[in-house]
Formats: structure tokens, C-alpha cells, sequence
């Protein structure tokens, strides 16, 4: 790789307009790109890449971005994305950039064989991780697709939508909704806070004791938390009327907790919420589906896995990701990368690809790759 983008300032910074299916999220706000351009560094935003989003051309024009083509805005050093390259942006891949961007190449290896090839530096906002093994760029989009997995779960119960006619919170006489969600990091909390608050009857599973220890003070309503095993979810999954998968394996697929015979056991028409599809999914049976699409029935059960939840929310997802972001951007482009990791180490973990090489064990796995050192790519 150059090394001047090692360690040199990287003067261009690219914002392209999503093309995943559905997403309306953009990279940078106004605010954020007045912030970078202040430091001297050049913004190159692509026509049209905030209006799903609510942000006009003129918005980012005003706060000093240059609007570009798709092409222009890819010419720049660091290219900063919400979602992972589209096979149509493979081509525009090079070895001379900074890819930064929500990757979950376990989820899309075809998009880690286009970055190795390509010999792009790729770093995943995914797998930054602190040292006390918070995720601090993944956090806002999880807590986002916590609540919207209880709000899309309460409407898909409903009749209409294909549910078999339950209220979440259920009313005077009548038993809620039993609201079943598996894993208690942020994605599940949020979840089971949601669930709760709107009065349903929820079960939150997770394999750690000390997790659910730390939450029990903040417990509330028809709300039990209970440590997980696969007994337990033999018997609890067929009495669910809400299944929300939110398990997290940073970098690697999630494990698979509810295999196929296990959801032949469910309610008919009940719902499976599976936010753990942007890394395979949790759930045997789900498979990826988009937000103009975004259930399937399997075995009388309805499965909803759109991959990028937070893209249903795009002015708030927005917002929410570039609040963690800037500081990292800023780093990467005013510092070069090799300074920006001394000073920013959990940038170290993010590291996915550099130079063809796969940067991060768990990711290296998923994709059948040999592993190298993150520094040992930074040389």
C-alpha cells in the first residue's frame, strides 16, 4: 500500500451514495462534513447521496462538501460508507484507498474476495472494539435495531401483516404477547426494554450470568431474564409469539441457537425477528430479506431479516452513526492511518483486509483465510 496513506494526512474524503437495496442512510451530515473541511481536509459527497436521508445536495454544498459524480467521489483516498460495497462497486475498489464502512464480511464474503483482490485497506465499523470489548460504532446502529426489531415484531403479530392477530401488550383480561429474545447485549436489551415497556410478557436468554446480573437493576414490567441453554430453548421457543434473534459474535457468523425443527415447533403465524442476519443469522430458516420485501413464511412462521434494519429509520440512523464516527474519520484523514492506530488502538481491530492480506482472526475464519497480525499489515 502507499505509503503515504500510511502515514501521511489523507487530503480527499469520498462520500458515495448507498445503492444497497433500501438503504436511504448517508456517511456524513452537514455538521460533520463543516467539521472536516474546517481541518482542511477536502469532502467529496456524491449527488443525490444524503436525499433519502432528508439531506440535500445544497445542504452538504453549503457546508463546504464538493458534489461529484459517483466515479469523483470513489477518486478520493478514504471512502467513508454506511453499508459494504455492492458488486457493482467492486470495479472501483483500489489498492490506494481507505475503505471505511459497516463490512460483516462473515455475512458477505463475496465482498471480502472483492476487497482482498482488490488489495483495499478496509477497516469495519463492525469490529472496532475497545479494550473493555465494547463495540463503540456498532452500538448506536444495535440500539436502533433493538427497538425497531419489538416495533416491526408488534406490527407483523397484527392480522393484517400475516400475524396471528395478537396484541403485544395484550388489554384488561387478556394475556400479552410472550415475547422471547436471545441475547442480552445491546440488540437484545433494547429489545426486551421495548417489549416490556408495551406490556408484553418477556423472556431475555443470554449465556452470561454477569450480563444479566448488571441489567437487573434496570428491569422493568413482565420482564425475566434467565441464563440460556438449549433445553431451555426447546421448551420456551414453541410458546413464543415474538422471537427475536440478537446474538453478536463480532467478526464471525453468529452461531446458529435455533435450528429448523425448533421453529417447526412455533405458533403458526407467529414471527421471527432475526437481527443477527447481517452476520448470517441465528435462526436456521432465515434468510436475508430487504426492506420492500422484507418477510417470508417457513413453516407457518413469519421470518423478517432485512440486513440492514436501521435503514427503515435513515434521518435518526444518520444522526446516531456519524455522532461515533467523526472522531475516527478525522483520525484516519488528519493523521494517516499509521498514526491515526497509535492513538486511536481500537482502530486496530477494525483492520478487516490491507493489501490482500485478511486483518482480523474472526473474520479471517469465516472467510477460510490464514490470519495475519494487524500490525504486522500496517508494515
Amino acid at each position: 500500500m502507499s505509503s503515504r496513506i500510511l502515514s501521511a494526512p489523507i487530503a480527499s474524503i469520498g462520500i458515495p451514495k448507498e445503492i444497497k437495496a433500501d438503504e436511504q442512510r448517508v456517511a456524513l451530515t452537514p455538521d460533520a462534513v463543516r467539521e472536516l473541511v474546517t481541518q482542511g481536509l477536502e469532502v467529496k459527497v456524491q449527488s443525490h447521496a444524503g436525499a433519502g436521508a432528508g439531506i440535500s445536495d445544497d445542504a452538504f454544498a453549503n457546508a463546504g462538501a464538493k458534489i461529484v459524480s459517483q466515479q469523483e467521489a470513489w477518486e478520493a483516498h478514504l471512502i467513508v460508507k454506511v453499508k459494504e460495497p455492492q458488486a457493482e462497486e467492486f470495479s472501483l475498489l483500489r489498492k490506494d484507498m481507505v475503505l471505511f464502512t459497516y463490512l460483516h464480511l462473515a455475512a458477505y464474503p463475496k465482498v471480502g474476495e472483492a476487497l482482498i483482490e482488490s488489495g483495499t485497506t478496509a477497516i469495519g465499523y463492525e469490529t472496532v472494539q475497545m479494550s473493555n470489548g465494547s463495540l463503540p460504532l456498532l452500538a448506536p446502529m444495535s440500539e436502533i435495531a433493538g427497538r425497531l426489531a419489538t416495533q416491526v415484531g408488534a406490527y407483523l403479530l397484527e392480522k393484517p401483516h400475516g400475524g396471528s392477530g395478537v396484541l403485544i401488550g395484550g388489554c384488561t383480561g387478556v394475556k400479552p404477547a410472550r415475547v422471547l429474545v436471545l441475547g442480552a447485549g445491546t440488540v437484545g436489551w433494547n429489545a426486551a426494554r421495548l417489549a416490556a415497556a408495551m406490556d408484553a410478557e418477556v423472556i431475555l436468554l443470554d449465556r452470561s450470568p454477569n450480563r444479566l446480573r448488571s441489567l437487573e437493576a434496570n428491569r422493568q414490567g413482565r420482564l425475566t431474564s434467565i441464563v440460556s441453554s438449549r433445553g431451555l430453548l426447546e421448551r420456551l421457543i414453541p410458546t413464543a409469539d415474538l422471537l427475536i434473534g440478537a446474538v453478536l459474535n463480532p467478526g464471525g457468523l453468529a452461531p446458529t441457537l435455533v435450528d429448523e425443527q425448533m421453529v417447526i415447533q412455533m405458533k403458526k403465524k407467529s414471527v421471527i425477528v432475526d437481527v443477527a442476519i447481517d452476520q448470517g443469522g441465528c435462526v436456521a430458516t432465515s434468510r436475508e430479506t430487504t426492506h420492500t420485501n422484507p418477510t417470508i413464511e417457513i413453516h407457518g412462521v413469519q421470518h423478517y431479516a432485512v440486513g440492514n434494519m436501521p435503514g427503515a429509520v435513515p434521518f435518526t440512523s444518520t444522526e446516531a452513526l456519524v455522532s461515533v464516527t467523526l472522531p475516527y474519520i478525522i483520525g484516519i484523514a488528519g493523521r494517516g492511518l499509521e498514526e491515526a492506530v497509535t492513538e486511536l488502538p481500537e482502530l486496530l481491530s477494525g483492520l478487516n483486509t490491507m493489501n490482500g492480506y485478511v486483518c482480523h482472526p474472526r473474520v479471517a475464519k469465516a472467510l477460510g483465510m490464514p490470519p495475519r497480525h494487524p500490525l504486522a499489515c500496517l508494515r
